[in-house]
């Protein structure tokens, strides 16, 4: 626990102090985030305000994880005549989750690289990006999949990835096959770090959000190593089959620790945007350590805020086509609310609130299936 705490407060203390300055230079670059005419007018009066804060919390994420494996490395192997099987350097799992967080976020950043070049709203077309979010799934998928090798875990030879969908690492609902698991996992990033991006419309909406699924996963990956089948004392039915758990909640704090310290200076009234190359990377990693800790089934409930902004576009779209009416004033729906008369600091809480509900019901499940096992 002591790595994780580390890697949560060494990724909140950089981004806390790295994000003013990243703001300053992304000024003098002018790299300001163009706003869309079509959107809320009150958001004209953003225009301006440095964007591709994602490159920062990308960044101190990754050294907050190499940090909590010096930690690692310092802990002694035994405790009290009890030996843990935990990882010192890199594994499989956190290099493929930091790859994924990475690879997404790049997609992101030419993304907001076209916007601020071209002063435009309009960056990769939405193609584009689906095919840079796939390419980097697949990599993803195939890997978590079907590798079996033992970096840093000489007594393992579990996959990153099963084929099984289920609810925890306990339980497996039903077998897609390793091919059908890829596939899914190709259709979670996607969906995951577009439900993100579109959360991203009002200052701190998507970061306190994207914060809480990590404080969740945090918490499901530290449960998961306390009773991994890994690990010191493994307790028949009562142990989880996941590839190195602490791997989980050690990238998960990290992640959430970075979150935390961008908040302070993305809250209203912003200082700097995340831009895509923040939200796809945030969804992107969230889906990750889903797929990681094998709680799939639990992502929809975790991400419930993002499942619900992603709704309401595609009931707004479905509904216009159809019939030529729209749904909601404007979407996604917290647009809608903003032009009902809710201040912007309003419906950031209240969604905050709608996000936590989320985690709190996925976590109730998490532990209610582990207490099921136990009895």
């Amino acid at each position: 626990m002591r790595a994780v705490i580390v890697a949560a407060f060494v990724a909140f203390a950089l981004t806390m102090a790295l994000t003013p300055l990243a703001a300053k230079l992304f000024r003098r670059l002018k790299a300001g985030q163009p706003i869309r005419s079509d959107g809320p007018q009150t958001h004209l009066a953003k225009a301006g305000t440095p964007t591709m804060g994602g490159v920062v919390f990308i960044f101190t994420t990754v050294l907050a994880y190499v940090s909590g494996h010096l930690v690692l490395m310092a802990l002694p192997e035994a405790v009290g005549g009890v030996t843990f099987n935990r990882p010192t350097g890199f594994t499989a799992t956190g290099i493929v989750l930091i790859g994924l967080f990475v690879s997404c976020g790049f997609v992101g950043f030419i993304d907001d690289w076209l916007k601020i070049r071209r002063k435009h709203s309009g960056g990769i077309s939405g193609r584009a990006k689906v095919i840079g979010l796939t390419i980097a799934a697949i990599i993803f998928g195939l890997v978590a999949v079907y590798y079996t090798g033992s970096i840093d875990s000489p007594d393992i030879s579990e996959t990153v990835a099963t084929p099984f969908v289920s609810l925890s690492g306990s339980t497996g609902a039903f077998n897609v096959t390793e091919i059908g698991m890829v596939v899914v996992i190709v259709l979670l990033v996607n969906a995951t770090a577009n439900g993100v991006n579109l959360t991203d419309g009002l200052d701190g909406l998507a970061t306190g959000a994207s914060m809480m699924a990590f404080m969740a996963f945090l918490i499901i990956g530290f449960w998961e190593y306390r009773h991994w089948c890994g690990g010191a004392q493994p307790a028949d039915n009562l142990c989880y089959d996941v590839r190195d758990p602490l791997e989980i909640a050690l990238i998960a704090g990290a992640a959430a620790g970075a979150m935390f310290g961008f908040l302070w200076w993305n809250t209203s009234p912003a200082q700097i945007f995340m831009g895509d190359s923040g939200s796809l990377s945030l969804g992107a990693l969230i889906a990750g350590l889903a797929i990681a800790s094998k709680t799939i089934l639990l992502l929809p409930i975790v991400g419930a805020l993002f499942v619900i902004t992603t709704a309401s576009v595609m009931i707004q779209v479905t509904s216009f086509k159809l019939t030529g009416r729209r749904v909601f004033r404007m979407s996604p729906i917290q647009h809608h609310f903003e032009l009902a008369g809710w201040s912007e600091v309003t419906i950031v809480v209240r969604f905050w609130i709608i996000a936590g509900i989320g985690v709190a019901i996925a976590l109730g499940f998490f532990f209610a299936d582990f207490l099921r096992i136990a009895g």
